[in-house]
């Protein structure tokens, strides 16, 4: 069996193993393909790995060899799934690896906003401690989190992760998610309406998947329902965020700061708005990245290609 990664460098850049996917075949690894590539790199194979590299009608009509496709990531908007489904074609996706990493740094980029640990550092080794008159100094407005509320939308596995990590900070949680589990409810952690939400949290946290329902959430007008000096963290998806109201309310000082992983195009563009922002931080769309996340992903990966070979394929998106 013929089994093409389109690309894998992102996953892989060296450091886990393709081995559990050589185990079913030859396995042919592209760290990056270009569009006018991709017809020509699948060639005859019957599987198909990728993560940002397009799979469309036209892809599937042209490579007639292809009996499952799997996709390196959770999202799946970059394989026309209705094509491959009218082909008898499963996509598996990979639903849970990152929800460790991802909660993890959510708060991390809150500690940055709260902190900026490494902005400071940076002064430090600059001099400005050793020719500074005082003690001590610092150049931004220190936060503590203890007795604050965070707001978290998208209350599935990483809200919630992310949720608790926050009350053990000392922190309150409102929740706002379409589905609600009363088991989830305790003195520090409750369900709200959206605009409870946004009206009562000092920090919003974005876990939520990009929908049409979803898509903008975070605009001038449900910014304007926020208490003056909200934090945003947004490490989910870029188009929650309509980017120039943040930028604006950034600027005005409506929103004290924000911190995301991920703009609206990746890569950033330096036409994008949030460059221009007062008190932004943005990273190159990390949050899944750590090696542990990436070998759970690898596994699933390959669980899902025994589950196709075995004739009982998992994950399916387009059943």
């Amino acid at each position: 069996m013929k089994i093409v990664v389109l690309d894998g460098y992102t996953l892989n850049p060296g450091d886990i193993s393709w081995e559990g996917m050589e185990a079913f075949g030859e396995v042919t690894v592209y760290d990056r393909t270009q569009p006018e590539d991709i017809v020509a790199r699948i060639g005859d194979a019957e599987v198909v790995y990728t993560n940002k590299t397009p799979l469309t009608r036209e892809t599937f009509d042209a490579c007639p060899n292809i009996k499952f496709v799997g996709v390196l990531a959770t999202g799946y908007n970059i394989v026309d799934i209705e094509a491959a489904k009218e082909k008898g074609i499963p996509v598996s996706n990979i639903p849970t690896y990152g929800t460790a990493a991802v909660s993890q740094y959510a708060i991390a980029l809150l500690l940055e906003l709260c902190h900026h640990i490494g902005e400071h550092s940076d002064c430090v080794k600059k001099g400005d401690w050793t020719n500074n008159p005082d003690w001590c100094f610092w150049n931004y407005p220190l936060v503590e989190l203890a007795g604050k509320t965070m707001g978290i939308i998208g209350f599935g596995r990483i809200g919630q992760d992310t949720g608790k990590i926050a009350q053990a900070l000392g922190m309150k949680v409102l929740a706002f998610d379409a589905y609600h589990n009363p088991a989830l409810e305790t003195e520090t952690c409750r369900y709200a309406e959206l605009d409870e939400l946004l009206a009562e949290s000092d920090v919003i946290s974005l876990h939520c998947p990009l929908f049409p329902s979803t898509e903008g959430i975070i605009n001038k007008d449900t910014i304007a329902k926020m208490k003056t000096g909200v934090m945003i963290i947004n490490d989910s998806r870029g188009p929650l965020i309509v980017e120039e109201d943040l930028r604006d309310a950034l600027n005005s000082g409506k929103v004290a700061g924000a911190a995301v992983d991920v703009v609206s195009t990746e890569p950033i563009q330096m036409d994008n708005p949030l460059l221009q922002a007062k008190n932004m931080i943005i990273t190159p769309h990390i949050a899944w990245a750590p090696k542990e996340s990436r070998q759970r992903l690898m596994d699933i990966a390959v669980a899902n290609l025994k589950a196709y070979v075995d004739g009982e394929p998992q994950n399916v998106v387009n059943k």
